[in-house]
C-alpha cells in the first residue's frame, strides 16, 4: 500500500498493491495497522456499497454533525467517480477548499475523508459501484449537506451541470457561508 499526502491536511490517497498473474489480482484494500501508520485510529462500523446506473450521478455533498460525525474511506469498485471533500473545519487554512481524486476499479485508489469534511462524488461513466467504510453509523438527525454548486467552493465535477442527476435534498443543500460548522481545526 502507498500513501499520498493530500494538499489538504488529513486527507490522502491510498493505493493499494496489486499482485497479479494470468488469473487476474490480489489486492489487500484495507489494513487497520496501515491507517494507524498514517495517523487514523478511528475505528470503522459499517460498510456501504452504492450502485449508480448513469454518468452524472451526483451524490453530495454530505456530512454528519457530532455526536455522529463520520470518517469515509471510498472506494469504486466499478466504473469511475470524481470524488470531492470540502474541508469544513473552522479554523483549518484550508477550510472551504478541496480535493478531487478520481477513483476507478482500474487504478484502484482509495480517498480518505476525515471527519469535519463534506464529501460527494459524480460517477464518470455508467454502471458504477462505489464501496466506503465509515466510523460511525449513520443518523437522519445529524446529517447535513452543503451545496455541491456553490460558487465559492469552485469545484469542477467534470460533468457539465445539464447532464447531472441529483436526489431532490441534495439541489436544495445550503452554501458554505450559510452553515454553522460544528466541526473546529
Amino acid at each position: 500500500m502507498q500513501i499520498q499526502r493530500l494538499e489538504i491536511e488529513d486527507t490522502f490517497v491510498i493505493t493499494p498493491a496489486r499482485f497479479g498473474d494470468h488469473r487476474g489480482y490480489f489486492s489487500e484494500t484495507f489494513r487497520k495497522s496501515f491507517l494507524s501508520e498514517a495517523g487514523v485510529s478511528l475505528d470503522f462500523v459499517q460498510d456501504n456499497h452504492v450502485y449508480s446506473k448513469e454518468r452524472g450521478v451526483l451524490r453530495g455533498l454530505h456530512y454528519q454533525i457530532p455526536p455522529r460525525a463520520q470518517g469515509k474511506l471510498v472506494r469504486c469498485v466499478r466504473g469511475s467517480i470524481l470524488d470531492v471533500a470540502v474541508d469544513i473545519r473552522t479554523g483549518s487554512p484550508t477550510f472551504g477548499r478541496h480535493v478531487a481524486i478520481e477513483l476507478s476499479a482500474e487504478n484502484s485508489k482509495q480517498l480518505w475523508v476525515p471527519p469535519g469534511f463534506a464529501h460527494g462524488y459524480v460517477t464518470l461513466e455508467p454502471d458504477c459501484e462505489v464501496i466506503y467504510k465509515v466510523t460511525d453509523y449513520y443518523s437522519k438527525e445529524c446529517e447535513r449537506g452543503l451545496a455541491w454548486d456553490d460558487p465559492d467552493l469552485n469545484i469542477r465535477w467534470r460533468v457539465s451541470s445539464e447532464h447531472l442527476e441529483l436526489s431532490e435534498k441534495d439541489c436544495v443543500n445550503p452554501r458554505l457561508v450559510e452553515i454553522v460548522s460544528p466541526f473546529s481545526y
